[in-house]
């Protein structure tokens, strides 16, 4: 199992295919802050659930300064289906080698149904402008998060 992030760790630099296959590094986003969040499956009820959030509080975070990208497992063209099904806005890229999940400490053991399996670990890690580790938030619940990510980094709800 690979190491989790901890507050002030460099990001890992990726580059990774989006839902229409162009590719999307972290790197590329320098100067701004990144929400680079870990989900399992596209299509799925709770990466549904988190993704909506994400979408429906773009602006907001836009405006403070915070880019979002949405990491799974799944093909381009799976992530070109979600996106389009549910409306979304937020960035999806590809990683079917999870090898950017495993850099980010978010493959790996966890408890499924009490049950320990390997997976894809729903993590958000907060990346600030110089590319630096601000927040590493491990085994998330898809409902709610979003607006706790928004609290907790003291933004405001309203326009």
């Amino acid at each position: 199992m690979s190491e989790r992030l901890q507050p002030g760790d460099p990001a890992p630099d990726f580059t990774l295919p989006d839902a229409d296959g162009e590719e999307i590094s972290l790197s590329a986003h320098r100067g701004r802050k990144v929400i680079v969040y870990f989900y399992p499956a596209a299509l799925t009820p709770g990466c549904t659930k988190q993704a909506c959030d994400f979408t429906d509080n773009l602006d907001l975070l836009a405006r403070e300064g915070y880019d979002v990208i949405g990491v799974s497992p799944d093909k381009p063209e799976k992530l070109a289906k979600f996106r389009e099904k549910e409306e979304l806005r937020v960035t999806l890229v590809s990683d079917p080698s999870k090898a950017v999940m495993e850099e980010y400490g978010a493959f790996g053991e966890k408890k499924l149904y009490g049950k320990t399996v390997t997976g894809v670990i729903r993590s958000t890690i907060v990346v600030d402008e110089e590319g630096k580790v601000e927040r590493a938030l491990y085994n998330v619940k898809a409902t709610g998060h979003v607006a706790k990510i928004i609290r907790d980094l003291g933004l405001s709800e309203t326009a």
